[in-house]
């Protein structure tokens, strides 16, 4: 399951575009399905690492990455502008509240 959804992602970072990536998903799903009926351990190990070799060949060089995640276009777009604090304490800052006498500390 693994191979079937990086494959997946990788052709959608090559077809960004609904109309091309559903054939293209469609044919992916169509090579997986092929060898659904193998049982041979030692098979299925190949026909694993075949798709791996094969996936690595379709690397995209700059893959597709959801906007607001980690890499993303929009990730860490507008930093705080230099000179703003936060107050933690606000209410508590000194001199603006009264101590048990009634003076501010």
């Amino acid at each position: 399951r693994p191979l079937v959804r990086h494959s997946l992602k990788t052709c959608l970072s090559w077809a960004v575009m609904r109309d091309v990536f559903y054939p293209e998903r469609d044919r992916i799903r169509a090579m997986f399905e092929k060898n659904k009926s193998l049982r041979d351990p030692g098979a299925i190990e190949r026909a694993i690492e075949d798709g791996e070799k094969t996936l690595d060949g379709y690397a995209h060089p700059d893959p597709y990455t959801v906007p607001s995640s980690y890499g993303g276009s929009k990730y860490a777009r507008n930093p705080p502008p230099p000179g703003i604090e936060i107050l933690y304490d606000f209410g508590r800052e000194r001199g603006t509240t009264p101590g048990p006498d009634g003076h501010y500390r």
